[in-house]
């Protein structure tokens, strides 16, 4: 039973949504309607946030989360076409404007040119989002080489890759205070470890000692780092879940209850645009209901 919670809190704090062999990048966008015709509520001061690992699950959110604020969002798909054209057209309907863009976060040349995508289209990019993971559960003893790097690659590497690029689009411009923000999407499990998920809780524990490093290396360019933890979060997977699993995990969290994936989207839009978080880096935010209280 102790496996069974970990394979779900894996999965469930993961999009498990970004890896896939690398291929060519294709960026898709809906045709651009005359204004007459669409109602557009982009915000005057919008910023491009790009969204790794977005065609669905949290990323999703997010994504939508940000764009029913008047961003501009690009989301990132590895394999999702159809998903992420969805999430595209859940935003421009809610006054945000998108587009979809392939790239595989574990290859260090499709995320380059994803970033050069973004540019071509907007110009710049303000607010990154490292949410693209995935889950490949085993006991150590058992797992696979490649059970352990491919968690890594994605949910470890593609942070570095990501973040790198961020990071040099800064270098090439004098960002106003504020203006630049990195949020890295970890896990609770990379607080506290979990049965079965050594690879996941190695990648999510190095994405918060990077968060940490990072914040330290470009505070002078105006880009702040935090990152969210996310503990189990409701979604439509845990939904068929057999009730004594459920009540299983209902006994591990204070609040009683799990997360909704709206409460981790509006932890992140807050650290990603809200004027208050201006002055906050290098921190992690958990939105656990309490789960990883002394951890």
């Amino acid at each position: 039973m102790k496996f069974l919670s970990a394979i779900v809190l894996g999965a469930f704090a993961s999009t498990a949504s970004a890896f896939a062999p690398a291929t060519p990048l294709n960026v898709v966008s809906t045709p651009r309607r005359h204004a007459s015709s669409q109602i557009r509520m982009v915000a005057e001061n919008a910023k491009v946030c790009l969204v790794t690992g977005a065609s669905r699950g949290l990323g999703a959110s997010i994504a939508l989360e940000l764009g029913k604020a008047g961003q501009k969002v690009v989301v990132n798909y590895a394999g999702s076409k159809d998903k992420a054209m969805e999430v595209v057209a859940a935003i421009k309907a809610a006054g945000g404007d998108a587009i979809a863009v392939q790239a595989d976060c574990s290859n260090q040349e499709s995320i380059q040119a994803m970033f050069k995508q973004v540019i071509d289209e907007y110009g710049t990019c303000d607010v990154l989002v490292n949410n693209a993971g995935i889950t490949a559960d085993g006991l150590v003893m058992r797992m696979k080489p490649k059970q352990w790097q491919d968690v890594i690659d994605i949910n470890l590497t593609g942070v570095f890759f990501t973040s790198q690029e961020f990071f040099k689009l800064a270098a090439k411009k004098k960002m106003s205070e504020g203006a630049g923000r990195i949020i890295n999407i970890s896990s609770v499990v990379g607080q506290m470890g979990n049965e079965g998920q050594a690879n996941y809780a190695a990648a999510k524990g190095g994405v918060i000692g990077l968060t940490m490093s990072n914040a330290r290396e470009f505070p002078s360019r105006g880009v702040t780092v935090n990152c969210v933890c996310p503990g189990y979060i409701q979604t439509e997977m845990t939904d068929v879940l057999p009730d004594a699993v459920k009540e299983m995990i209902i006994k591990k969290i204070p609040m009683a209850r799990m997360g909704k994936p709206e409460e981790v989207a509006g932890m992140t839009r807050f650290l990603a645009i809200d004027p208050a978080a201006a002055y906050i880096t290098g921190h992690c935010f958990n939105v656990d209901g309490g789960m990883a209280i002394g951890a």
